[in-house]
Order: C-alpha cells, then sequence, then structure tokens
C-alpha cells in the first residue's frame, strides 16, 4: 500500500489539522467559562485528540468555570521547560528525563501502559543493513529527546556500541519523515503514527522495536503550580483521558473514523494499526512503576545526552482521590 498527499511536511502537519481547527483556539467553549486551561497535544497524542474532537472537555470544564485551549506541537521538550501550557501533551518515557534534568517544575498525572510495538528503529527493505551492530558508521534520524532516542541509544549499547558509534541525525518526525522517504538517511527511528505511515509507503526493515528495552509507557505531565491550584481540573482531565482510552479500544472503526481525517487522511488501514499496536490503558503513576526512567536516565548520562546523573523517580505525583492511601 502507498500512501499519498497525506505523506509530504504540508500534510502530516496540516492539512487535516486546519480542516478541523486543530489550533490554538480550538475547543474554546462559548458557555461563559473565562479561565483557560492550555493543553498541548502532538501528532500521537491519540487520547487528547479524541477529546478535542469529541469536545469532552468542554462542559465538564465549563461547570468548574474553565474552557479548554488546546495548542499543537511538534517538538515538546521547548514548551515543557518553559510551562507555555498547563496540562502538556503525552510524552513518551525518555522526555521526562530531559525535563527533569532541565529543572522543568512538572507533575506526572497519568501514565499510559506500555506499547513497545509502537516504535521501531527501520531501514529500507533494500538496504544492506541487517541488525543494529551494522548501524555503525552509519547515519541514523531520531528526534532528540524522544522514547526513540533511548531505544537508539539501548539498541546500540545492546550490541557493545556506543551512541558516538553512530552519526544521529536530530529531525522531528516530519522531518524525518521527508528524509527518510528521500534516502537521506540509513536508518530512522520513529514511532506511531509515522511508523506506521512509513511501513505503509514502502518495504521497510524493522531492526529493533521497544521490545526487551523499554516498555514504552508514555506519561501526562502537568506544571506544579497549576497541579496544586487545581486539582479538580487535573481530575478531570484524568477521569476523561481513562473513558477516550476505553473508547477508543471499545469502537475500533468509529475511532478510526475520527482519527484518520486529523492524521492527514491516513487510509484506515494505518489508522488501525496505530490504534492496535497502543494500549491506551490510563492509570495513576506510581512511584515504583518509574523504576525504568532510571535505566533511561542512566543510559542517557553515560551516551552524553543529559549531562549529570539524576534520581529518575524523584518526582512530583499528581494521583486520584480514589488511589490515594
Amino acid at each position: 500500500m502507498t500512501t499519498s498527499a497525506p505523506w509530504t511536511r504540508r500534510g502530516l502537519l496540516g492539512g487535516a489539522g486546519a480542516a478541523l481547527a486543530l489550533g490554538a483556539t480550538g475547543g474554546r467553549p462559548a458557555l461563559g467559562a473565562d479561565k483557560p486551561v492550555r493543553l498541548s497535544f502532538q501528532r500521537s497524542s491519540t487520547l487528547l485528540t479524541v477529546l478535542k474532537l469529541k469536545g469532552t472537555l468542554v462542559e465538564r470544564l465549563a461547570a468548574k468555570g474553565f474552557a479548554p485551549s488546546w495548542h499543537q506541537f511538534t517538538g515538546v521538550i521547548e514548551p515543557m521547560n518553559s510551562g507555555a501550557v498547563d496540562l502538556h501533551a503525552d510524552v513518551a518515557d525518555a522526555i521526562p528525563v530531559f525535563t527533569q534534568s532541565a529543572g522543568a517544575p512538572l507533575t506526572f498525572y497519568a501514565m499510559e501502559a506500555g506499547s513497545p510495538r509502537a516504535e521501531a528503529i527501520i531501514v529500507p527493505d533494500e538496504s544492506p543493513i541487517r541488525s543494529v551492530a551494522d548501524l555503525k558508521g552509519k547515519t541514523v534520524g531520531v528526534s532528540r529527546g524522544s522514547g526513540c532516542h533511548f531505544i537508539l541509544a539501548a539498541a546500540l549499547k545492546r550490541e557493545g556500541l556506543r551512541f558516538s558509534d553512530i552519526t544521529p541525525a536530530y529531525l522531528e518526525a516530519p522531518d524525518g519523515a521527508a528524509a527518510f522517504a528521500r534516502g537521506s538517511l540509513d536508518a530512522w527511528a520513529i514511532w506511531d503514527p509515522f511508523l506506521a505511515i512509513a511501513q505503509a509507503k514502502r518495504p521497510v526493515r524493522v531492526l529493533a522495536d521497544a521490545t526487551g528495552l523499554s516498555r514504552y509507557n508514555r506519561y501526562f505531565l502537568v506544571n506544579d503550580n497549576f497541579a496544586a491550584a487545581h486539582p479538580e481540573v487535573v481530575g478531570i482531565v484524568f477521569d476523561a483521558l481513562v473513558e477516550a482510552g476505553r473508547w477508543v479500544k471499545a469502537n475500533p472503526k468509529d475511532a478510526v473514523a475520527l482519527l484518520g481525517p486529523v492524521w492527514g487522511d491516513l487510509p484506515p488501514d494505518i489508522v488501525a494499526t496505530v490504534n492496535e499496536r497502543r494500549s491506551y490503558a490510563i492509570q495513576p503513576v506510581e512511584k515504583a512503576a518509574l523504576s525504568e526512567q532510571q535505566t533511561i536516565a542512566d543510559t542517557f548520562q553515560e551516551a552524553g545526552l543529559i549531562p549529570r546523573k539524576i534520581d529518575a523517580t524523584a518526582v512530583r505525583i499528581w494521583r486520584p482521590a480514589a488511589s490515594r492511601g
């Protein structure tokens, strides 16, 4: 199967987003709620996108005197570090390591259980590269600070290689897609939906996915001050995310119909593949579950990707009332 216009950078970033007004003012209700809750999302933020498109948060937040304000980002580390929004796009496990290293005041409030098949290191099927070990001396595209950044570093380490043994091309996902398509990269470490798109566009070989390297949990974070001042708003968003995850899994065809247009009018089978590989199981964050974050942090510190050793479990955690001891 091949894709057409949606594979272009314009299609990936703008086409459907413009059509459905997925912009900074999207979702602003005319219900008299005058306190904006600024939420960010990225292309892989399936559940936040579902909440945005279905308008789930409009009435629920209005009842508390708030209104959702939506902001789409391609790179998420900068807005997370700067506090540009209140509740941030869900991010792969590696990104909080970078934000913690930078001292960003962020609180964990939800986790999507692992989906290790949803990120992978790929090469064109005709490539002579047959294993991760063959990446030595090669140019590999990866988004700096992403979960795939860790998968790439960990996969190299597993093969006895250092990160410095490759030439990383730090590209945000849409730019990586374009570079991979035109043959500018020897390999690409990427996540869904970009992974599924690449697999549909041309035959590719998966050198490694996250299996055995990472559970690929995704985390939802909120600014410390906002979590402290408005825990009831965080609770509303948490409950809505739980519901959205269950809805996507229980209604796969409806989910495909909803998400396809905003992912660049992707063929339904690509959207279905993405949704099948993701767990979308939202649960509270427990400190014990963050142990894998320490492995990621240590790997990045050894690779020189963060400047100092950190305790990746020493973070603030918001928990829903029902799970508090």
